[in-house]
C-alpha cells in the first residue's frame, strides 16, 4: 500500500484550502509564479523518481540480504504490544537517521546541492513542502543503511518513511503560529519556519523530521523569536522559475570553482567540504557579494495578466497529466512512462519560461504546442503495445493544440496590456 499516494488527495485538498483562506485574508501568502514553480520541482521530482527509485532498494537490498545482524521478519511488526513497540521503534530509528542526512545536507556542498531545491522558494506554504529534489537518490539512502544492516524489513521502512514525509507535509505553513508545549517535542509549523530561514540567528537550524528532540539533544535548536520574523529563501536566491534550473543552479556553482581552482585537491575538495566554503584562489578572484537581508526582494517578474491565466490553465493540465502517468506507471511500469513524461516536463519548462516573461518563452511554447506535442503522441501511441492508433486520441490533441494556440496568440504583451487601461 503505497501512503504517500493515498495521501497526495488530501495534500491538494489541504493546499486549496489554505490557498482560498490566505485569498479571504488578503494574507498574501502566495504568489502564483512562486506556487507553480514550488509544486513543478515536487511533479519532476516524482517523475523522475520513476527511473530512478529502484537505485537505492538495489543497494538496500544488498545489504538486507547479506549483512544484516538481525534477521527481523515482518511479521513481528504486528499489532500486539511488542509489534507496535517494534514500529515505534523503527520510526524513531527513521527519524533520528533522518536528522543526520537532514542536517549534513546542510553541511556538506554536494548534499546541499540536492537538498537546496526545497528551500529556494521565497514563500512558505504548503506549496514549499511539495517542494522537492529530483537528485536526492544519489546520495540521500546512504544515511539509512544502517537500518538495514541492523536488519529492519524493507517494507516497514518503507512504510515509516512514507509515515514521516507526510507528517513533514503540515509544518509547512505560516497559518498556525505558536502551539506550546508541542513546540518543545515536536517538529511543528513555528519549528520548520526557522529552518527555511536564511537569517543569520536562524540558519542551519531545527533539522528534524518529526520530532524537534533530535535538535535539542544535538544543539542545533533555535527558537523563533517575535523580534525577528523569518525572512524565507536561501543566500544566493535561485532567481528563476524554472524547475530544472532550480535542481542545477547548486551544482553549476560548484562546477564552476572546480573548474577554476588550481589546485586537484581543492577541486576534489569542493564537493565534500563544508558548505560555503571555497578555495582560497578561487575567492580572491571571483569574490561574491555578502547578503544584506535589509535590502531583500522577492523574485517576482511581472507579465500579463491574460498570460498568467495561460500559465495557471496549462499547469493545471500539467497535474492531471501527472496523476494519469502516476497510475500508468502502476498499470505497466517505467517504460510505459517514459514518453509522457517527456511531454509533461517540456510544459513544465515552458511555463516556467513564460512565468519570468522570457523573451523566447511564447516562441519555445509554441514550438511545443505545434511540433513536440503532436511528435511525442505520435510516437507514444506507435511504440506502446495495446495503445494502437485511435482517432479519439488525435481529436483530443487536436481540440488541445488549437485551443491552447489560439488563446496563446491572443495574449497581450506586458506593455500592451499596460497601454489598455
Amino acid at each position: 500500500m503505497d501512503l504517500i499516494a493515498i495521501a497526495v488527495p488530501f495534500f491538494i485538498l489541504a493546499l486549496v484550502v489554505e490557498l482560498i483562506i490566505d485569498w479571504r485574508k488578503g494574507s498574501g501568502l502566495y504568489r502564483s509564479n512562486d506556487a507553480i514553480n514550488s509544486l513543478s520541482a515536487g511533479i519532476l521530482s516524482t517523475t523522475i523518481g520513476y527511473f530512478t527509485r529502484f537505485l537505492p532498494l538495489i543497494a538496500w537490498g544488498f545489504v538486507l540480504r547479506n549483512f544484516a545482524i538481525i534477521d527481523m521478519q515482518p511479521e513481528w511488526f504486528d499489532l500486539s504490544p511488542s509489534g507496535l513497540l517494534l514500529w515505534v521503534t523503527a520510526a524513531l530509528a527513521w527519524d533520528f537517521c533522518y536528522y543526520w542526512f537532514h542536517r549534513f545536507s546542510h553541511e556538506i556542498s554536494v548534499l546541499w546541492a540536492a537538498h537546496a531545491v526545497h528551500h529556494q522558494s521565497e514563500d512558505y506554504n504548503l506549496s514549499t513542502a511539495l517542494r522537492q529534489t529530483s537528485t536526492g537518490f544519489l546520495f540521500g539512502w546512504i544515511f539509512y543503511t544502517p537500518l538495514f544492516l541492523i536488519g529492519f524489513p524493507l517494507e516497514v521502512l518503507i512504510t515509516v518513511n512514507a509515515i514521516n514525509l507526510i507528517y513533514q507535509f503540515w509544518v509547512h505553513t505560516q497559518m498556525v503560529r505558536r502551539l506550546g508545549v508541542l513546540d518543545r517535542i515536536l517538529v511543528t509549523p513555528s519549528n520548520h519556519r526557522v529552518h527555511h530561514a536564511q537569517n543569520e540567528r536562524y540558519i542551519d537550524k531545527n533539522y528534524g523530521g518529526m520530532l524537534i528532540l533530535w535538535d535539542r539533544i544535538f544543539g542545533t535548536f533555535e527558537d523563533e523569536a517575535a523580534e525577528e520574523p523569518v525572512v524565507f529563501g536561501v543566500r544566493k536566491p535561485l532567481a528563476n522559475l524554472n524547475p530544472f534550473w532550480a535542481n542545477l543552479q547548486v551544482y553549476d556553482y560548484l562546477l564552476f570553482d572546480a573548474r577554476k581552482a588550481s589546485r586537484w585537491r581543492d577541486k576534489v575538495a569542493i564537493w565534500f567540504r563544508r558548505t560555503g566554503w571555497r578555495p582560497a584562489d578561487v575567492e580572491e578572484r571571483y569574490p561574491r557579494r555578502a547578503t544584506d537581508l535589509s535590502r531583500f526582494q522577492k523574485f517576482d517578474p511581472q507579465t500579463a495578466s491574460q498570460q498568467r491565466h495561460y500559465v495557471m490553465a496549462q499547469f493545471m493540465i500539467g497535474i492531471a497529466g501527472a496523476l494519469m502517468i502516476a497510475e500508468l506507471y502502476v498499470q505497466k511500469g517505467m517504460q510505459a512512462v517514459l514518453i509522457p513524461c517527456m511531454l509533461l516536463w517540456l510544459q513544465l519548462f515552458t511555463l516556467g519560461l513564460l512565468n519570468e516573461n522570457r523573451s523566447s518563452a511564447r516562441r519555445l511554447e509554441w514550438l511545443r504546442l505545434l511540433v513536440a506535442v503532436p511528435a511525442l503522441y505520435w510516437l507514444l501511441q506507435s511504440t506502446t503495445d495495446g495503445l494502437p492508433l485511435q482517432a479519439a486520441g488525435w481529436i483530443i490533441v487536436a481540440v488541445y493544440v488549437i485551443a491552447s494556440a489560439t488563446w496563446l496568440a491572443l495574449i497581450p504583451s506586458m506593455d500592451e496590456e499596460l497601454l489598455s487601461y
